[in-house]
């Protein structure tokens, strides 16, 4: 039974993780009641960070605890194959070789790509399994498996015979670099510091209109100029022409009551093929859409002289030439946001494109109403206003992109370029014989879904959906969803009315969003910032269970978590703290006899008792709502600050006294409190409990034992009232010793004074406990107690506690010294107490700055009062 001296994290999780996925195996037969989740998958592309680490370890507590608690539950795990992702990687491992994806011909890119996932795209799983996650790894998907594609398949045709899919030419994202189509949400907006660029239009008939532009290199699709009929400047060029310059088209000038009359000049250059609100413009008013721009962002035939240039080059030579025809009237710095690829980061062009669209709006009511009714609710409730606002403005889904790897579209074309849309390529050629009355030749479409297309089908097609499983029927809906604020659209909401359109009924009950991890100064962990902490490096530093149990500890239900080093330390020493304390437990029960005579329960077996029962109702109840960081703390104060603090060294008087009944009745009471401890611990750090619990003799997993129940009759208010007298009275024991600076193995007398039976009480029941714990040599009760010159006196509630100190401190040198830390300290407080009565202090200062200096304020406070007390004694 005897444990190492030293825990060894990396050794004893190395060895736990590997032996345990036989044992999360679900089985849907069972009587126990259900509770599922389903990972948000990662991407095979992934590596550990800290969000996963985050998002993962909350799930595996929640599985942890449902399991041991009675329920069957089971974590359905997978990877999402991460079109653009994961299309990026392999294309540049391709480019280091000298080659690229179109030597290969799609076949062979794909066949490339498997490769790589098959090499690489299994390392996230093996790190989630060294995070300790207890998902059923015998479930595991992957988006691109073949059940998952037939999900797809279906879901997509389904659609598209409802009318709900549809394929046109549309405003769409293009992102230059990747090369596809991208929907709204990959668009991240980002102010930037750019320019206005004034230029003039030479009118026909002479004259001129100045047209101000941030993206001058989009004039040469120019098909129109517009002005709104409402401002007077221009009211009369509503009719006439406009020559683009250099290009020399003519542009017919429209009145549109769309253009800002204060924003430039108020005049619009129209370039339907570029801009949103030009493409709307221009179909009212019939104006072509003249596309300028190649896929990869160059200009193309239709630039003239600019031909092959990229974007950057092509503005600054069209400048330059506007400059030498003196049609440049001024350039002047301007800032506004441009849309940039979620994924590289690169500008996107807003353009017209043949593209595949999802009708949004018939989908997205249910799910609206389905959150407004309750059968989904968001944890924190305020991120339902968010879900809710943006399926109220939501717009049609681009779901097509120009890549090679993903699911392809299962459209196929026939001559003419009829569509026909099938699950298989044999039925789409029936398809097209009925229509033809012939064999022909079809093509399939080049395009692939976008990524968050399969996702969407995540929570049922994992169970096997479109076919009517067993996992289906017993697992949905999943009882809760844990996940970042990022995806709420990407994925979340999308989930959720996917859910209702196919299966009928949501995909989960509730939704907890984690919070975003930030460093200890609040800003967002980046590489560039080197503020990164790395799961897989504090592994090898402090271990997964400390990681485990800072992130639990931190996970409040606001939107950011702080993680710091210093909480990591905190968290190693917590362990090591629990090794030791089942180190010292195991030692001294190793000869408990469990049908030996005991004597009756002392006061704090009782205490203990009750106090754990309460920490095992508030960690439950913590659960229940998803405060990971309370139900965290309230077993980390019962363990450290209750257990290991209070308990345990109470328990060495009779451990090593001379009672041989005592011994056993401490005894049974210490292997009780760990055999209730260790499982209460284990969903938040699972390998040291794992751990210790084999070394007590456990033959089954812990992770199968029993979650710890409240038991109502172990609740003792009584023994919780003395010993928290007995605790008051040691904390202010030690402090006066602290504050006169007694020497550490001083024994001191202590008199305590007040109520008789308080008093009497905490002197009789606790002599020995006050001489181990607060190093007195002997402790009496006397009522009418009058104290010397030289005692110090502390109170505890009504009681009155006093030290003789006479020959064991310089009573006059304390006194002085006590006043020149008084002097000190008032300087310091009033320092504090000016800067809080500041009101721009108040005003401009941090949150979490007023709130620490408020705190440091009223730690001063009591340290005066403290000291004050002593020079009261001397008057």
């Amino acid at each position: 039974m005897e444990l190492p001296t030293r825990y060894d994290p990396t050794e004893v999780e190395e060895r736990l993780w590997h032996q345990w996925d036989e044992l999360w195996k679900c089985d849907p037969h069972t009587a126990r009641p259900p509770f599922s989740i389903v990972i948000p998958p990662p991407n095979i592309t992934g590596r550990l960070h800290h969000g996963h680490a985050l998002n993962n370890t909350l799930q595996d507590i929640l599985i942890r605890y449902k399991r041991m608690d009675g329920f069957e539950a089971c974590w359905f795990p997978g990877t999402d194959h991460a079109g653009i992702a994961t299309q990026n990687v392999v294309e540049r491992e391709l480019a280091k070789e000298g080659t690229d994806r179109r030597a290969l011909g799609r076949h062979g890119f794909e066949q490339r790509v498997w490769e790589w996932k098959e090499r690489y795209g299994t390392q996230i799983v093996q790190q989630l399994k060294r995070l300790g996650c207890s998902c059923d790894w015998s479930r595991l998907r992957f988006t691109l498996d073949e059940g998952l594609s037939q999900a797809v398949r279906t879901a997509f045709v389904g659609l598209y015979r409802e009318g709900l899919i549809y394929r046109g030419d549309y405003m769409i994202n293009w992102c230059p670099r990747c090369e596809t189509a991208l929907s709204d949400i990959e668009v991240e907006h980002e102010d930037i510091d750019g320019k206005l660029y004034h230029i003039r239009y030479p009118l026909d008939g002479g004259g001129y209109v100045v047209v101000a532009t941030t993206r001058p290199e989009t004039m040469l699709g120019d098909s129109g100029v517009a002005v709104n009929p409402e401002d007077a400047r221009y009211q009369d060029h509503i009719g006439r022409t406009a020559i683009l310059p250099v290009l020399g088209r003519k542009l017919p000038i429209v009145g549109a009551e769309d253009v800002d009359p204060e924003f430039g000049t108020g005049v619009l250059k129209i370039t339907p093929a570029h801009d949103p609100l030009d493409a709307q413009i221009g179909r009212r008013h019939g104006l072509p859409a003249i596309n300028v721009l190649r896929t990869d962002g160059t200009i193309n035939d239709r630039g003239g002289p600019f031909a092959g240039m990229d974007r950057e080059s092509a503005r600054q030579a069209l400048v330059a030439r506007l400059q030498e025809e003196g049609l440049l009237e001024k350039v002047e710095p301007y800032r506004h946001g441009v849309g940039h690829c979620q994924r590289c980061g690169v500008a996107v062009e807003p353009l017209v494109s043949t593209q595949w669209f999802v009708q949004m709006k018939p989908l997205a009511g249910p799910a609206m109403q389905a959150v407004r009714e309750g059968n989904v609710e968001f944890i924190p409730s305020r991120w339902s206003k968010v879900y809710l606002d943006w399926l109220e403005g939501i717009r049609d889904w681009c779901i097509s992109r120009q890549l090679w790897w993903g699911h392809r579209i299962p459209a196929w074309y026939g001559p003419d370029g009829e569509v026909f849309v099938a699950m298989e390529k044999h039925e789409a050629h029936a398809q097209a014989r009925e229509h033809y009355g012939q064999e022909v030749q079809l093509r399939q479409d080049e395009d692939v879904l976008d990524t968050w297309f399969s996702s969407s089908l995540w929570p049922f097609s994992i169970m096997g959906w479109p076919e009517k499983t067993v996992d289906l029927e017993r697992f949905y809906p999943t009882s809760v969803l844990v996940t970042g604020f990022d995806i709420l659209f990407f994925w979340v909401a999308r989930m959720v009315m996917m859910g209702l359109h196919f299966v009928g009924e949501v995909p989960f009950r509730q939704v907890f969003v984690n919070p975003l991890i930030v460093d200890d100064e609040g800003r967002k962990m980046s590489k560039s910032k080197a503020n990164v902490i790395d799961p897989l490096e504090v592994k090898e530093t402090h271990g997964m269970d400390a990681l485990r149990f800072t992130l639990a500890r931190s996970a409040t239900k606001g939107q950011a978590l702080r993680l710091s080093t210093g909480e990591l330390d905190e968290a190693r020493n917590f362990l090591n703290k629990v090794w030791n304390m089942a180190r010292l437990v195991l030692t001294n029960t190793e000869d408990f006899d469990p049908t030996a005579p005991t004597a009756p329960p002392a006061w704090e077996d009782r205490w203990i008792r009750s106090r754990l029962d309460k920490t095992v109702c508030k960690v439950r109840e913590e659960l229940d709502q998803y405060s990971f960081h309370l139900a965290a703390d309230a077993v980390y104060r019962f363990t450290w600050h209750e257990f290991c603090d209070w308990y345990l060294e109470l328990a060495k008087l009779r451990l090593y006294g001379e009672d041989p009944q005592a011994r056993a009745t401490c005894q049974r009471v210490l292997r009780e409190t760990l055999a209730e401890l260790l499982p209460l611990l284990h969903p938040f750090v699972p390998f040291i409990t794992e751990e210790i619990w084999r070394h007590t003799g456990g033959e089954e997993a812990l992770a199968s034992q029993q979650f710890p129940a409240p038991s109502v009759d172990r609740i003792d208010e009584q023994a919780e009232a003395r010993l928290g007298l007995l605790q008051s009275a040691v904390v202010e024991i030690r402090a006066l010793r602290t504050e006169l600076r007694v020497p550490a193995g001083a024994e001191l007398e202590l008199i305590v004074s007040g109520p008789e039976e308080q008093g009497r009480q905490l002197v009789d029941d606790f002599g020995a406990a006050l001489q181990r714990l607060a190093k007195i040599g002997q402790a009496r009760y006397q009522a009418d107690y009058e104290p010397g010159g030289a005692t110090a006196k502390g109170v505890v509630g009504d009681l009155s506690l006093y030290l003789p100190v006479e020959g064991v401190v310089n009573w006059d040198e304390e006194l002085g010294r006590i006043r020149r830390e008084l002097s000190k300290l008032d300087k310091e407080l009033g320092s504090l107490e000016n800067r809080l009565a500041n009101e721009n202090f108040r005003n401009r200062a941090p949150e979490a700055v007023v709130a620490k200096t408020e705190a440091e304020a009223e730690d001063l406070r009591s340290q005066r009062q403290r000291l004050l007390r002593h020079l009261e004694r001397s008057t």
